[in-house]
């Protein structure tokens, strides 16, 4: 039996014997709240792609979810996973781990059975609600996860450390939503004194992902060197 929040799911380790479709495409895991996930057109069943499991804020869906990568994952070359949570937002925030765990697993497993993706570049990110969910489950699973993208999270809710996954954060100066020096101003000191290396941005703005700081996460995961 798994710890609480250790999600289990790994990329298959035996070669795929015939490739799958691309593009957006529904996670159909017989459940009333699925979700999204979304192949690169350049995708190849002989080349490993990296995946990015991507959180929704609270209220949300798994349309929110993709929204701030989609874009970008054809020009990264990037797989994007959107489940969506089973409640308004995700469990431990409502209660502790639980259902979306398990959905997650089922999600990330479905993937991984049928597309071949990068064990050493496999990325946990969101936004808001989704921000803090991304943080909290990627410091306990730095086994499965080596990046973690929090866009304006609001906390670290973490029982156990695995790992030393890469983390990326970062929150506009002006949000009212989730305030910058009671979340992020925090949360990165915190992480820095853990022993993670934070690549942080702040920016003029409210609770958001503007497109810049979407592009810079996406080719600071994908090692491409961002356009100007």
């Amino acid at each position: 039996m798994s710890e609480i929040g250790h999600l289990l799911a790994r990329p298959e380790q035996v070669k795929l014997k015939k490739s799958a479709p691309t593009g957006l495409q529904q996670l159909r895991l017989n459940s009333t709240r699925n979700g999204y996930f979304y192949i690169p057109a350049s995708y190849r069943i002989e080349r490993m792609l990296p995946l990015v499991l991507m959180f929704h804020g609270a209220g949300g869906n798994s349309q929110h979810g993709l929204a701030p990568l989609l874009n970008l994952a054809d020009p990264c070359g990037l797989i994007l996973v959107a489940p969506a949570s089973r409640s308004f937002t995700w469990d431990v925030i409502i209660d502790e781990y639980g259902a979306d765990i398990t959905y997650i697993d089922k999600a990330l497993t479905h993937v991984f059975a049928h597309y071949a993706v990068d064990p050493l570049r496999i990325a946990v990110g969101g936004f808001s609600d989704g921000a803090s969910y991304a943080l909290s489950l990627g410091v306990m699973n730095g086994d499965l996860f080596s990046h973690i993208l929090a866009f304006s999270p609001g906390f670290v809710a973490s029982a156990v450390q695995r790992g030393n996954p890469r983390v990326f954060i970062s929150h506009g100066t002006n949000d009212t939503v989730l305030p910058i020096d009671k979340c992020s101003r925090r949360i990165v000191p915190q992480l820095r004194r853990a022993g993670y290396e934070v690549s942080y941005r702040e920016f003029e703005g409210g609770h958001n992902v503007p497109i810049d700081i979407a592009r810079e996460a996406a080719h600071w995961f994908a090692g491409k060197r961002a356009p100007h």
